[in-house]
């Protein structure tokens, strides 16, 4: 295959100027452009480039649970992608189709996808998690003509109709073509492919907070060049190992387990595990040398929950947070142990990182950070619409980023209205101070009014998890005969504390102590969080639920159960 040198080029300049100005976020944002790209393949015009210049480096590094291990260079895999490309065109998987890809962590999937961007194939990435039921539905509003996954995740797929290819990983199945055999196929793909910039490539059904899950669209440069803003926000450099913990099937998954190390030449780090088991992992990063390490919030809540001082990881250089907001308690933990800051960064499945705090740049307790390079962002009032110090966080579409989707397929109704008014609307709501930092107030359904005052679930839900008995704790409104509705609390315990009234009293007590009057959580219930497939809390159903119940909930303490509170 011959590449598009120009394409490539233009990359890597813009690639580079980010890896220059690293530590220089000002030179960054203000010189930085998105590449200008009529063309662009990622796995020739990138993948491959890098692997003729770099072939023994490690591109994907895989530990398992059983302590096997899988290590790809940047050669082979190169190698392996271009010969499954060859066999599943033989196969009919012909550019434009779409696939849907459900595998785990293992080296198949990066595999398919790389072999499937060459082919120029639509990916649907889809969680190992979900049951017949989901997979219908991708199958059906996908569109889909062809299926990849592992041997024992078939029979889910036995009552799916449709007349599509059906490929198996592992063991052969009847009815199913053997992944593996396509090894055996003599021939690698030399066919020429120039996918245009705005030909779609992926196609993510996005967990859903609050409704179905909506299909967002993206190109083979909204995600493989725009993910250059992801690869600047961890501050990936070539070489690096670069450890994210995510589930396959989710958009964070590309972010930081597919594009942003192989844009940066680094090696995708991945450690699997049946049950997290936060001692084995930090142990994995120290033997293994990781060097950069990106975890959601609720990893890093667990992860401090063990003695951090006691597992160092001295070769990491970098450590971030993405999916929801880290709680400030969770960072000065961290810092006290490691005596490295967790950044916080902010994006969503329809970008890639918009927000962050990069290297370099000054951090701000508690703020997401500043705008990303190639990201224009106001925060519009919902009433007026005019761009001020707290509101929506929106994107100015009259420099619309490159990373952006195209919109919601076959949803032009919901694109037309995120897209409304020259602005890209997230539906998260943020404030920014005079330096320009931005902070996560929550999302606009779950912000709510308690006293007339405006309540933000997470800046009491951090205060919540600073008590040691509070693992997780999500944050709605109950409804109260004085003051409409009052902040309750939904308390997941951590280990050693029992779900009685000593123990809501103390947390009750601490809140008082560190939150203003009118912001009190007066109830709390202990029990499990309501969370999306993709590990998102769901306040939707707990306001359902407050508002639906008659009465006290089993496991619900009240202020007033506790006359020594005071205010």
């Amino acid at each position: 295959m011959a590449t598009n040198e120009t394409a490539t080029e233009t990359f890597r300049a813009a690639r580079d100027l980010l890896q220059t100005y690293r530590d220089d976020y000002e030179r960054a944002v203000t010189e930085f452009r998105w590449p200008d790209l009529t063309h662009f393949n990622f796995g020739f015009d990138w993948f491959d480039v890098l692997s003729a210049e770099q072939p023994d480096v490690p591109a994907l590094w895989i530990v398992h649970g059983d302590g096997s291990e899988d290590r790809l260079t940047y050669a082979e895999l190169s190698d392996r992608s271009s010969q499954l490309a060859s066999w599943l065109r033989a196969e009919g998987v012909d550019r434009g189709d779409r696939l849907l890809l459900v595998l785990g962590n293992v080296a198949p999937l990066w595999e398919v996808m790389l072999a499937c961007i060459k082919l120029g194939v639509v990916v649907i990435p889809a969680t190992t998690l979900l049951g017949p039921r989901d997979l219908a539905d991708r199958v059906e509003r996908g569109k889909v003509r062809h299926v990849v996954t592992a041997s024992a995740d078939t029979d889910k797929f036995a009552d799916v109709p449709g007349d599509w290819t059906r490929i198996a990983v592992g063991a052969p199945v009847a009815g199913w073509l053997r992944y593996d055999d396509s090894f055996d196929h003599l021939d690698t793909f030399t066919a020429e492919v120039e996918t245009k910039a705005d030909e779609t490539l992926l196609l993510y059904f996005t967990s859903g907070t609050t409704a179905r899950p909506k299909l967002v669209e993206h190109t083979h440069v909204s995600y493989p060049v725009g993910h250059l803003s992801t690869a600047y926000w961890i501050g990936l450099q070539p070489g690096d190992v670069h450890l994210n913990v995510s589930s396959s099937g989710w958009a964070k998954h590309a972010w930081s387990s597919v594009f942003a190390p192989w844009i940066a030449g680094a090696t995708a780090f991945v450690v699997n595990q049946q049950r997290f088991d936060a001692a084995a992992l930090l142990h994995t990063m120290a033997r293994c040398g990781v060097t950069t390490f990106c975890a959601p919030p609720t990893v890093w809540r667990m992860l401090v929950q063990e003695d951090l001082r006691g597992h160092p990881v001295p070769s990491l250089r970098e450590v971030v947070g993405a999916g929801e907001p880290l709680n400030p308690e969770v960072i000065e933990q961290v810092q006290k142990a490691w005596g490295k800051t967790v950044r916080d960064g902010y994006g969503q499945t329809e970008t890639t990182a918009q927000i962050g705090n990069p290297p370099g740049a000054l951090l701000k307790p508690g703020s997401m950070g500043l705008p990303l390079p190639g990201y224009t962002v106001a925060l519009l009032d919902p009433v007026t619409s005019e761009a001020g110090t707290e509101g929506e966080i929106c994107l100015d579409l009259a420099v619309r980023p490159t990373a952006l989707m195209v919109g919601y397929r076959d949803d032009q109704t919901l694109t037309d209205e995120v897209m409304r008014g020259g602005y890209y609307h997230t539906g998260d709501v943020a404030s920014r101070d005079e330096a320009g930092y931005i902070t996560y107030v929550g999302r606009s359904d779950d912000v709510f009014k308690a006293s007339d005052y405006r309540i933000s679930p997470f800046e009491l839900e951090s205060v919540l998890i600073e008590h040691p008995a509070v693992a997780e704790a999500a944050v709605v409104p109950a409804p109260d005969p004085v003051r409409l509705a009052v902040p309750k609390a939904y308390v997941v315990l951590a280990a050693g504390h029992a779900p009685d009234a000593t123990t809501a009293e103390s947390i009750l007590r601490y809140v008082r102590e560190h939150l203003a009057p009118y912001k009190l959580v007066r109830r709390l219930e202990f029990g499990d969080l309501p969370k999306t497939i993709s590990g998102k809390i769901r306040r939707v159903e707990l306001r359902t639920a407050e508002h639906e119940r008659e009465g006290r909930a089993e496991n619900e303490f009240r202020e007033e159960d506790f006359p020594d509170l005071k205010g």
